[in-house]
Order: C-alpha cells, then structure tokens, then sequence
C-alpha cells in the first residue's frame, strides 16, 4: 500500500511537471506577421496580413487565402456576417494561416474591399470586383521577400473557390496548387434555389410532416428554430398580395392551429422569394440574409465555376475538400467538378470529403450551416476547423511545394473521418 501511494505521488509530480513545461512551450513563438495594405486602385485600399515561421529566412512556399461570401474580415479573423454586438465567431482564415506557417508556409490574407469599422461592407461590390483584389492580392504575396515566387497555393473558401481557379488559371505560369474548401460548382443561382426552396422544402417534408400527408402545423413549423433560419417568419412567408398592400389571410392569422400543404402552399411562397432575389431594384441596400442585389446579378451573370475548372492548367495541382453535412455548398457540388476534373483528363487532382462536418469544416446538423451570427443561437455547425482538415490540407501541400515525398491517397480514409479520391 505504501509502495503503491508513494508511486502515485510521484507520477502526480511529474504530470504536474510536464503539464507546467507544456504550459510554458504554449508562449514560444512559432510565427511571425506583418501587416500590409492592398492597394486596390482607384483609391481604395485594404487591410492584410502575412504570416510566416519564425525560424529561417525562407523563402518560404506562399499561400493566399481567399474568403467566402459576406462581411469577412480576414485580418481580424472573424467569419461570416458580423456586427459589433453578435458573439464572437471562430477565427477561420486565421486558424488556416497560423497552422500553415508553423509548418514552413507564408500565408497572406486580406480584407474584403468596402469593410468598415462599423462591420458593414459595401453594396456596390461586384463578382469582377472581387476577382481583381484577389489578382491584386496575389501580386502582393508574391513580392513578398519571405516568399517563394515558384511555390505558391491559393486556398478559397466558399465563394472563394470560384475565384481561386480562375485567377490560378490567368496566372498558369505562377500559381502551382489550389485548394478549395465548401466549392461551388454551379452558378450561384442553382445554389440558392437549393438553400431557399429545396432544403426547406425537404426539411418540411422529413422532419415536420409527422403524418406523412403532405402537409405541416403552422404553430410547430413557426416555432421551429432550424425552419425559421430557413424561411424567416413563416406567417408572413404565406401573406396574401392585395394590390400594394400586404394583408395577412385570415386562415393564417387565427389562435387555432392551422395545417399548410407543403407542396400547394409552402413551396410556391419559397419559389415566389427566390425569384425575388433576381430583381435589382434601384437604390435598394445589401440585405444581411440575401445579400446585395447588384452583387447577385453579378453572380448570375457568371459562367459555372463547373464550366472553366478544365481550363485549370496540367501542372496545377488542386485539391477539393468538403464536408458531408454542408448545407451551404451541398457535398453534390464537389462531385461535379471531381466528375469534370475526371473527365478532362487532369492529371493531379484530389477530393476528400468529411462525414459529419458542414460548411466551415465543424461538426453540423444535416440540415442548417449558414455562418450568420443567429446562427450561433441554433448551435449547428460553427465553429473551429477540425484539426484532422488541416493536418490534411497541410500533407497534401507539403508534397506538391516540393517539402516531403510524393501524396499518395487511397479510396479509404486520409484524414480522421475523411474519405477521399484521387486522380493522377
């Protein structure tokens, strides 16, 4: 018994030794930054920053990140729609640089043009917009003294996966990889149909229609928390149209419990709203859940990043990774373009997909993954990346920046809960 307790109390101390010098190791620095400001021409500018590793004078292999859609403020590292006095939303972009350069890579990343200090962003942003910062931002990575010019990746995330081939392919000679992350396969109005009329729609069908009968309770459907970030307030989705003035229905506005058909009333309401997001209409200002007019109409307007991926040069190397439970970049729009890249013969190109993980690579609900700040009252998939992504995405670019030995994939698992695919 003796023996026993005085081994006991000497392991205590030497875990908490161990755990005291592990504390410790937290403080060392592993990276360094600097910021920089993009000028955009035309006398706009904005904020970037450049992470590398701290030990060695590189050049290091460059990689830019490219972001999504909304209010994102890189530099800062928040995600998604933010305002002042929402709760604090993960760092992603900054999570993806520092875990590159503590592996040997310089990072650049840059604020979305138009963001103020009031977390607001410009409603006159264009898809062309857009794609010449980014062009504008690559140029910057690559003046960089830190940076190799011969080994630079572009990650884009979401919208940004539409942006990264097409800069990688006007600049074939510069770009060697792309990684891109919750892709975008076809035009974003088939994207929108699919999150305002489908997923609703489909929502209703499993999981409010308990009967089976083609039809749901409109006190239970309003009350829904997940339903409700779908469609808004659903009472006045299903108003009347009275000439210009809007009356509610009188079967809607009752105490009484009132069932609604899902596929007779509920859908054309959902088609009638997305329909509505294709008017520009003059002088109107960005909406926080649709976004902004002239940029949708921009985005309308633009071939499918499905159309261009096999213009992708040979010796640009691309990687697609998306999670399963994506409701924001259904995991189908990652199929296509592996079924395009296939197709097109390109020789290096691989897909990894995650069960269970949704659009910012967290652990989601099937259903609703959209980074907007109510979001974070529903608790369904935002948060840190999952350490088994990045440690994915950093293999596959230690070996096509020429750091380790060759990638090699298998059709099981690279990643904890990954599954991927591979094309040579």
């Amino acid at each position: 018994m003796i023996s026993i307790l005085g081994l006991s109390c000497l392991s205590s101390a030497v875990f908490e030794q161990r755990n005291t010098e592990a504390l410790a190791q937290s403080y060392v620095q592993t990276i360094k930054y600097r910021n920089l400001v993009i000028d955009l021409g035309n006398g706009l500018k904005t904020n970037a920053q450049l992470t590398y590793p701290a030990v060695g004078k590189g050049p290091f292999p460059g990689v830019l990140l490219i972001q999504g859609t909304g209010v994102v403020e890189v530099v800062n590292s928040t995600f998604g729609f933010v305002h002042k006095n929402d709760p604090k939303i993960p760092k992603t972009y900054l999570q993806i640089a520092q875990y590159l350069s503590e592996r040997g890579f310089a990072v650049l990343r840059y604020d979305k043009r138009g963001l103020d200090a009031n977390y607001t962003i410009s409603d006159k942003n264009v898809w062309s917009d857009l794609k010449h910062d980014a062009q504008m931002a690559l140029a910057v990575l690559i003046q960089q003294p830190e940076v190799d010019p011969s080994k630079i990746t572009i990650i884009g995330h979401s919208e940004g996966s539409m942006i990264a081939p097409r800069i990688a392919i006007d600049n074939a000679t510069k770009v060697k990889n792309i990684v891109l992350m919750g892709v975008v396969a076809q035009n974003l109005r088939d994207l929108q149909y699919y999150q305002i009329v489908t997923t609703p729609l489909l929502y209703a069908e499993k999981v409010l229609d308990h009967n089976h009968n083609g039809s749901l309770s409109l006190s239970e459907a309003s009350k829904n928390p997940v339903f409700s970030a779908m469609v808004g307030n659903l009472t006045l989705l299903l108003e009347t149209t009275n000439g210009t003035n809007h009356q509610l229905n009188s079967k809607y506005n009752t105490n009484k419990d009132v069932y609604i058909s899902i596929n007779n009333e509920l859908k054309p309401k959902l088609i009638t709203q997305f329909e509505s997001l294709s008017v520009v209409t003059p002088g109107k200002k960005c909406d926080s859940k649709y976004a902004c007019p002239i940029w949708l109409k921009s985005h309308y307007a633009l071939e499918p990043t499905l159309g261009i991926i096999g213009n992708v040069s040979s010796a640009t190397s691309i990687l697609i990774l998306n999670g399963e439970n994506d409701s924001q970049t259904p995991i189908q729009q990652a199929f296509l373009l592996q079924q395009r890249l296939t197709d097109v013969k390109h020789p290096d190109h691989t897909l990894i997909t995650y069960p269970n993980l949704g659009h910012v690579f967290y652990p989601s609900s099937q259903w609703f993954t959209e980074p907007t700040p109510f979001q974070y009252k529903l608790v369904t998939g935002i948060g840190p990346i999952e350490p088994y992504v990045l440690s994915d995405i950093y293999a596959w670019l230690e070996s096509h920046s020429g750091l380790s030995h060759p990638y090699v994939t298998t059709t099981s698992t690279i990643g904890a809960n990954s599954s991927s695919s591979s094309k040579r």
